[in-house]
């Protein structure tokens, strides 16, 4: 059976801002890449809770501090040492783009970037595709 884990990307705009920025965080495990937050999915628990349980675990911000972007989910499938991974993102604003994030164990870093800093840092072109197909996404609503 394929892991299975959600969360969310997320992004901040303000008037002070050029471009819509992205939040990436940086593992502080592994090759410490940088990824939305995101986690697995616990017994019992729903997909978009997961997403809101992780996104609030891994960067201190809750469903008070996110906005979620109607029309827009996407679903990633890749291997993770030899076993198929299914990732789940839905698109959220924040809220307040001055809102602080407040990172777990599991990270040792973040950063706002605009979309094509966020897709070199994130590496994976399937990470990169979904920035990409929410930024479009963002860009077609009225």
């Amino acid at each position: 059976m394929a892991l299975r884990a959600c969360g969310f990307i997320i992004f901040r705009r303000s008037a002070l801002l050029p471009d819509i920025e992205y939040l990436l965080l940086q593992t502080s495990y592994g090759k410490h890449h940088w990824t939305p937050p995101k986690g697995h999915v616990d017994p019992g628990e729903d997909d978009l809770t997961t997403a809101l349980r992780e996104t609030k675990e891994e960067a201190g911000l809750g469903r008070e501090h996110l906005r979620m972007i109607d029309g827009f989910v996407q679903e990633l499938r890749y291997e993770v040492q030899g076993r198929p991974k299914e990732v789940l993102y839905w698109l959220a604003e924040l809220r307040d783009p001055g809102t602080k994030v407040i990172l777990s164990s599991e990270h040792q870093d973040y950063r706002w970037a605009p979309l094509e800093e966020a897709c070199t840092m994130a590496q994976y072109k399937d990470m990169q595709d979904t920035l990409r197909s929410a930024q479009k996404h963002l860009e077609l609503q009225p």
